[in-house]
């Protein structure tokens, strides 16, 4: 057993004590001449210096080689047993070369036995043992055993460059989280000769290189301070900056190497052109750099290289360049895993992954493939464009890896048999392979949570985060941006806050691509105050951050010009919209009916040239279905005819539908089916949608049958929509049965039979429903709350209807404008007026027309004084916020009346004449054979009008 070190920060070199305990003992030294007048020195011509003579040869060496010769000196039990038998166990240069011996071949346990049983050490016993760790990446034992040799007072065994050089190659390999460590040793290694030693400075830059985060400063300071530079020094350096990708310094220090003007003459070598290379691969310069240093490495002669024509192939392949990649792939006459990796690698980046495994196949048997490659090969399967084709492919490897045991060699294997099966779609197959690791790294957290956030499992993703975090691990930017992507899909605030508070703790916020996710998580949970001060703080702005703040605006219902603002500012900050932006822009508008706004995005779709693409023009066919355009709708449809998606069918459905067309809807439903399109469950809820909102109780039981029909009616979200017809067309009965059947039920289904009770005034027994709910586990939403408000308010309930207020902040959801409005509806009834004005002021958003709409309708009955003023106060904001809108002219026209304002009534008929708004007429609607009528009072637009009421005697 190893004994306890202390650490490193406590120990220093024992040079001193032993220095003067030699010094005391060593004689005095001889007088020295007189010094020699420095002109006399200049003139006098020195001898050339003598070559060194040769290390005299250990006694013992003759038995190392008459062993060699027999073959025993390459196996150390051999050696071991030999030197028993010759009695030359005890001997230091015999025990040093039986600990290498050992070492070298991983056998590190009788390695550390024999150390242990040596009578003497010196350096070269302590660093064998500490290379011994070192190549067997036991970088922890490797520093213990490093630190036991600093508190040895001999001053034999005092480290040497070989010692330093091993121990900074055991941090460069451990990365970031050795840098403290490695620090130390850098102020170990200055206090000794071998500061301006250039083998440890050529290991220092390389660690500095590995384990500082951000730019290279440390390793430039070493290499400035170096005063020595040999070929190694300036590959080294250049290494450095080609991993950090920065190609100026890189290729500034290539030119600076060639103009040294030291006494080393230095040639570029293989190592220097795999820099250049590595550079130009990693970094985003034009091809026409990789072309000039191909030019080079032609003319140095270093094209038949294995490790040029290997950084060669994977630079091309990065490029997207794969006919020059596979070219000299072809063209190099020995070829490595290294090599083969890097065109794999190449084409899975460019999405071949189909090619990337043809390659693997059709050269596995000709080069001898490693670990990594198997790991590319699992990418390459990631990226099949048939994804249930790559799961078969995915599992015969999976199976080869476990009978040659190559799932046991290295945890970036289940690393990426986790992100294999995700990507192909088996999320539950990749959970397996995540659970059955012994060992994790921040990668393997990293893509787990990001695989089940990907296919929408948002609770186990969050989970997964929050252990990752119980253990210690700290997240990377990947993580975060899975775990707030996550957060936002299910609104949890409280949770995304915290990872917030991570991304600020770590640095992680700096990140554009995590302070996106930040304010697209802030948005979709209602924050908007938060997602702005996100935004607005952010240093940088790319065309994903407008596009989130476009989206989380579109589903906030933010005013049009607030969103049009941000769009134009978009523009004048040199930004190019795309698709995304165009589908965000759109979606905003589409809630409303602005036909001249629609026509203008509409016109700069086609100016960017962003056609015969289905996303936007489905988007544009909303558009124009709310603004009653459907003839523009049914134009773009038919252009669409040899691409129209389910989306497709379901927004003109939808349009049909939003304008009181429902016989066109089903007429559009017919013949999507004719058309071989299946219809799928989002169809099926629109049109009972439809149904629900003209109470079509029978043609609401149609698509009931053909749901059966189907195969569709045990879909959740079939049985969700038919409870929410049921209930809106009078029959909470058959809601009722049809929400008792379901086997699995959503958010949505319990919003919908609460809400269903609600609306027939049944509100205990809508909170009997929610208390079921909360029972079940199931996490109640936004949506929840909102029936749950609204059945209060219709029962009367105040005091709980307040406690379910409050009751949204335990389950981390933020009141929103529409629960502020079922809360001021819910005092209104109870005439508790004198509250409304003070959940009006803790509201954390600005009151918009619904707000002052209910207020209106509550301050109706109420003829006091300050309810009165309150209800002027509202008609006035509702008729700034929305003038043309005709209810609100009547809402504060009836107001008036009621509270025996007759002037103020007729004022308020006066500005709804003067900014020419009519009310929509009441109508009514009858369902015959041919589909639904819908008429008003004395209408007389049917053609059969005449028959009609004849038969009607009127």
């Amino acid at each position: 057993m190893h004994r306890k070190l202390p650490p490193l920060t406590h120990l220093t070199l024992r040079s001193a004590s032993s220095s003067a305990a030699a010094s005391a003992c060593s004689p005095p030294p001889s007088r020295l001449p007189p010094p020699v007048p420095l002109r006399d020195l200049l003139a006098h011509r020195l001898p050339p210096p003598r070559p060194p003579s040769p290390p005299a040869p250990h006694p013992h060496a003759d038995i190392l080689l008459l062993l060699r010769r027999r073959g025993d000196a390459t196996s150390p039990e051999r050696l071991h047993v030999d030197l028993v038998k010759r009695g030359l166990y005890d001997d230091l240069f015999l025990a040093n070369h039986l600990v290498n011996s050992y070492a070298k071949g991983a056998r590190l346990a009788a390695a550390r036995l024999v150390f242990d049983e040596m009578p003497d050490r010196n350096a070269v016993s302590w660093t064998c043992l500490v290379s011994g760790y070192v190549l067997q990446g036991l970088a922890d034992e490797a520093f213990q055993v490093f630190r036991a040799m600093l508190r040895e007072v001999d001053p034999g065994c005092r480290p040497t460059s070989f010692t330093f050089g091993t121990v900074l190659r055991a941090c460069q390999d451990g990365g970031p989280d050795r840098l403290g460590f490695a620090t130390q040793v850098h102020g170990l290694v200055s206090k000794t000769e071998y500061a301006s030693n250039t083998t440890v400075c050529n290991a220092l830059i390389s660690m500095y290189g590995s384990c500082a985060v951000g730019p290279p400063i440390l390793a430039q300071r070493v290499f400035d301070g170096t005063p020595v530079r040999d070929l190694i020094t300036w590959n080294a350096m250049m290494s450095v900056y080609a991993k950090k990708r920065d190609v100026i310094s890189t290729f500034t220090l290539f030119t600076d190497m060639q103009r040294d003007d030291s006494s080393i003459q230095l040639w570029p070598t293989e190592h220097t052109f795999g820099s250049l290379i590595t550079a130009t691969s990693l970094s985003w310069c034009s091809s026409s750099v990789l072309d000039q240093v191909f030019v080079m490495v032609l003319k140095s002669g270093c094209s038949s290289d294995l490790y040029v024509g290997s950084a060669l192939v994977s630079a091309f392949a990065r490029h997207g360049l794969l006919d020059d990649a596979k070219d000299i792939f072809l063209s190099l006459k020995e070829r490595n895993a290294i090599t083969l990796n890097g065109l794999m690698v190449g084409l899975v980046k460019q999405h071949c992954g189909e090619e990337s495994v043809a390659i693997f196949v059709g050269t596995r048997d000709s080069v001898a493939v490693n670990v990594d490659t198997y790991v590319v090969l699992l990418s390459a399967i990631a990226e099949y464009s048939v994804s249930e084709e790559g799961l078969r492919r995915g599992r015969e490897v999976h199976g080869h890896m476990l009978r040659t045991g190559i799932t046991d060699m290295k945890i970036a294997v289940s690393n990426g048999l986790v992100n294999m099966y995700a990507k192909c779609g088996a999320i539950d197959d990749a959970s397996k392979v995540f659970q059955l690791m012994e060992t994790r790294d921040r990668i393997s957290w990293n893509t787990i949570i990001s695989a089940l956030d990907q296919n929408n499992n948002c609770e186990e993703a969050i989970m997964h985060y929050c252990l990752m975090r119980r253990g210690c691990i700290s997240p990377s930017n990947f993580a975060a941006i899975s775990g707030l992507s996550s957060c936002a899909s299910l609104r949890l605030l409280a949770a995304g806050q915290q990872v917030h508070c991570d991304t600020v703790k770590w640095g992680l916020d700096l990140d554009t691509s995590v302070s996106n996710a930040l304010v697209k998580m802030y948005g979709e949970c209602g924050a908007m105050s938060e997602c702005w001060k996100i935004f607005n703080s952010m240093t940088e702005h790319d065309e994903v951050s407008w596009n989130s703040i476009l989206g989380v605006m579109a589903s906030s219902q933010s005013p049009v010009s607030e969103t049009v603002e941000v769009f134009s500012n978009m523009m004048r900050g040199g930004l190019i919209p795309n698709k995304v932006t165009f589908v965000n822009l759109l979606s905003a508008l589409s809630p409303l009916s602005v036909l001249e706004l629609g026509k203008q995005v509409h016109a700069l779709v086609l100016k960017h040239g962003v056609t015969e693409d289905n996303a936007i023009d489905n988007a544009l066919i909303s558009c124009y279905a709310k603004s009653g355009e459907m003839d523009s709708c049914e134009h773009l449809f038919s252009k669409m005819s040899s691409r129209r998606d389910a989306v497709s069918w379901n927004s003109m459905i939808s349009g049909y539908i939003y304008n009181g067309h429902l016989q066109e809807a089903m007429d559009c439903v017919w013949l999507m089916v004719h058309t071989g399109q299946m219809m799928d469950c989002c169809t099926f809820s629109i049109i009972l949608n439809a149904c629900a909102s003209v109470a079509a109780l029978e043609r609401g039981m149609e698509m009931h049958a053909f749901g059966i029909k189907s195969h569709l009616e045990s879909d959740v979200v079939v049985e969700s929509a038919l409870v929410d017809m049921y209930s809106k067309c009078g029959r909470v009965d058959y809601a009722s049965k049809v929400f008792n059947s379901m086997t699995l039920r959503n958010e949505f289904s319990w919003n919908s039979m609460i809400s269903g009770y609600a609306r027939h005034g049944l509100g205990r027994k809508a909170l009997e429903i929610f208390e079921e709910m909360q029972r079940s586990r199931e996490i109640p939403d936004h949506v929840t709350f909102v029936s749950i408000l609204s059945a209060c308010s219709h029962a009367g309930l105040v005091e709980r209807g307040l406690e379910y207020f409050e009751m949204m902040r335990d389950h981390g959801i933020l009141p929103q404008i529409e629960h502020y409005s079922c809360v001021i509806d819910l005092l209104g009834r109870a005439g508790k007026l004198d509250k409304i004005k003070e959940y009006i002021q803790r509201m954390p958003m600005k009151p918009n027309a619904l707000i002052w709409r209910t207020v209106l309708v509550a301050c109706r009955q109420s003829k006091d004084g300050a309810k009165v003023d309150l209800g002027r106060e509202a008609s006035r904001k509702l008729l700034e916020i929305e003038p043309q809108n005709p209810v609100n002219y009547v809402l504060a026209s009836n107001f008036h009346a009621a509270t025996g304002m007759w002037e103020d009534t007729a004022k308020a008929r006066a500005a709804m004449r003067q900014a020419t708004v009519k009310k929509e007429a009441g109508r009514s609607w009858v369902t015959l054979n041919d589909g639904v009528h819908t008429f008003i009072a004395g209408d007389r637009s049917h053609p059969n009008t005449k028959e009609i009421y004849e038969k009607l005697n009127f």
